[in-house]
């Protein structure tokens, strides 16, 4: 099994609502506006939950970073889908692989590096990041 392939099938899954579905693969792909070598499918934003909440699929290119930032207003959780890497959360290295989460309170500093393969994520945001 490839370590990404977790990833690629939730890639192309979709959004299930009692009334609607949102396929996955038609949600273009986004460059970082900051962070060179990370990508962002944005599968619900403010618009659809009324700014309470965002989900977001994250692929970071082997070696690339996510540097050090914090979110003012934002809780933050990571489910690692598949590569492998690092997370420095509040200090504290956390190897980044295959299943593991993260937790990251509001105003707290982190950040994530993807290893020799790369890293795939699936990132929510309390309230909505966009």
């Amino acid at each position: 099994m490839k370590n990404n392939e977790g990833f690629e099938a939730f890639n192309f899954g979709r959004l299930c609502l009692p009334h609607s579905q949102k396929e996955f693969c038609e949600i273009p792909w986004s460059k970082h506006p900051v962070f060179e070598g990370v990508e962002l499918k944005h599968i619900l934003t403010s618009e659809d939950t009324a700014g309470q909440f965002s989900y977001h699929l994250v692929r970071i290119a082997p070696n690339k970073s996510i540097k050090m930032h914090i979110h003012e207003t934002q809780l933050e959780t990571h489910e690692v889908m598949g590569g492998t890497g690092t997370c420095v959360n509040e200090g504290v290295t956390i190897p980044y692989e295959g299943g593991v989460i993260s937790f990251f309170p509001k105003g707290k500093p982190h950040e994530i590096t993807a290893g020799e393969e790369g890293l795939y994520l699936f990132a929510k945001f309390f309230p909505a990041l966009c």
